[in-house]
Order: structure tokens, then sequence, then C-alpha cells
């Protein structure tokens, strides 16, 4: 590493709820920090993720949706995402180039207009388009506001990732290497397993279970055989909830421990025993004093 001309700096990822987000920092990383859901909202805090290369470290921050607040946790999210844009060196606004501009987008828009670092326009899924109508898509946000830059992308396919990363860092200044090569996210291990816990939650109820899921991991032991030993809750709001979450026969609850068990194996590289249980804490995304308990300020 070359300190003279080495540059970090963080870099908040915003949009609109579902326009990939977590899927282009996971990607961008190598690794799966952040949930990937096809349902909108599922970003609950701010994850941090952290591309290491030789002349720079890039620390994404991952952020919840930015939406109208529907509830207690709605206005929490919407706190947290809007908290990014203060404090980081460069902004990434992902638009998804398959959906038209909406009162979501000039939302965030809004919420710019008054930001002077550096907004890149990250146009994402660009895979599914014809490159005939991107121009004119692109078009209709740079008439709105005055980016720095506009890199079309598709997060899952990394199409153009050189060209974001390399735009990102001739936004950044000179700085050190915040965190060792090998790091790739600064939450909590608690936290990002009950978050992959959550992704297979939401893939594998479909529509019936929204976003009264939370995952609070009670105990995690290494145990003589050097496995690891995680024991995590699974929290509903009514007991409705809580049958179709376990599923005829525990099918469902069994499904979702093995999904997830793959992932936490994939980031922990350990073998892992996860012990499931789901329980019911009534209208927990309205209760101020819930939310606080498991770390939602």
């Amino acid at each position: 590493m070359n300190e003279e001309n080495y540059k970090s700096g963080f870099v908040a990822v915003i949009g609109r709820p579902n326009v990939g987000k977590s899927t282009l920092m996971n990607n961008l990383i190598g690794q799966k920090v952040a949930i990937m859901s096809d349902k909108p909202q599922t970003t609950r805090n701010k994850i941090m993720g952290v591309l290491t290369q030789k002349d720079a470290q890039i620390l994404f921050i991952d952020t919840p949706g930015m939406h109208k607040p529907k509830h207690k946790l709605g206005e929490y999210m919407l706190k947290e995402a809007e908290g990014s844009l203060r404090d980081v060196d460069v902004i990434l606004f992902v638009v998804d180039v398959t959906a038209e501009m909406g009162a979501g987008e000039r939302y965030i828009l809004d919420n710019l207009a008054n930001v002077r670092t550096p907004v890149i326009l990250t146009v994402n899924k660009i895979d599914k388009i014809e490159k005939t109508k991107l121009f004119a898509i692109i078009e209709k946000y740079t008439a709105q506001f005055k980016f720095a830059a506009v890199v079309p992308i598709s997060a899952l396919d990394h199409t153009n990732f050189e060209e974001l990363v390399s735009e990102i860092k001739s936004h950044l200044e000179p700085g050190p290497q915040y965190y060792p090569e090998d790091m790739i996210t600064d939450q909590p291990e608690r936290l990002v397993i009950a978050e992959l816990i959550r992704e297979k939650v939401l893939h594998l109820t479909k529509e019936e279970i929204p976003h009264a899921i939370l995952v609070d991991i009670e105990e995690i032991v290494t145990r003589p055989n050097d496995n690891l030993y995680v024991r995590a809750v699974i929290y509903v709001e009514r007991d409705s909830q809580k049958g179709i979450v376990i599923g005829a026969g525990g099918r469902l609850l069994k499904d979702i421990g093995r999904l997830a068990r793959g992932d936490i194996e994939n980031l922990l590289g350990s073998k892992v025993y996860l012990d499931l249980w789901v329980k019911v804490k009534k209208d927990w995304r309205n209760r101020p004093n819930v939310l606080k308990s498991f770390g939602f300020e």
C-alpha cells in the first residue's frame, strides 16, 4: 500500500425501497452482509460494507429505503436513511431503470437539494432495458438535479462495477485504511446472522408475512466440537403469523433454518447448529420501548 497516494472515504447508498441497493453493496464487496429480498423496505439498519483495494478503501453504507413512514419502525428507518446523507464523502443515488420516476425519487431529490456532497446517479438494472430507452430515462433525472456523474450498472451482473468504483475514487480525498484488508463489515456477528435469518423468512413466507418479522439472537457459543451453537428467536406480531412461520408440521421453520444455516456457515467459516424459535410480541413495530430494547433508538 502506497500511503502517500492512498484514498479512503464513506459512501452512502440511497434510493427508493427495492431498487437493488443491498445487492449492489454485497456484490461490490464480494460477500453478503446486507439482506436481499424482492419485497421493499427490507433493510432496517445502516449496514457498512468495506471494499479494500491496493489504492483505496471504500466504506459503503447501505441505508433503509427512503419512504413515507407508516409506523414507529418506519420513522426510525427514515431517520437512519436521512442521517446517512451527513458526514459522507460520496452519495450513490440508486434508481431502478425499469420503474418510472415517481414520488419516491422526487422526495429523495428534494432531500439532496441542500446537500453539498457529490452525488453519483447509479442507474441500476440496465440488463432489463433496451439501450435506446436508457438515455431518455437518464435525461429525466439529470434535468432535475446536477449530478457529479452518471453510471449505468447492473448490480446483479456486476456490469460497470469498475467504472463505478473508479468514479467514486475520483471524489475521495487521501486517507488511511480504516479496517484490515480481510474485514468486510463493521456490523456485529449477531446483527448479520439475525439479518440472514430474516431474509429467509421474507423469502419463504411470500406475501403472508410482510414486515412483522424481527429476529433476535439470544445466544452464540462455541461447543466442545468447535461447532457454533446459535439460538435465535423469530418474533411476529400475531398468533396467526406464528403458525405461518412454523408451517405445517414445522416444515417451513426447518426450511428457514436450513437455508439460513448455509449462509451463516459461509459467513463464519464454521459449522453451525441453528436453534430457531418463534414467539409473538404484539404490535412490536409501534411500541417505542420494544423498538429500543431491540436496538432501534
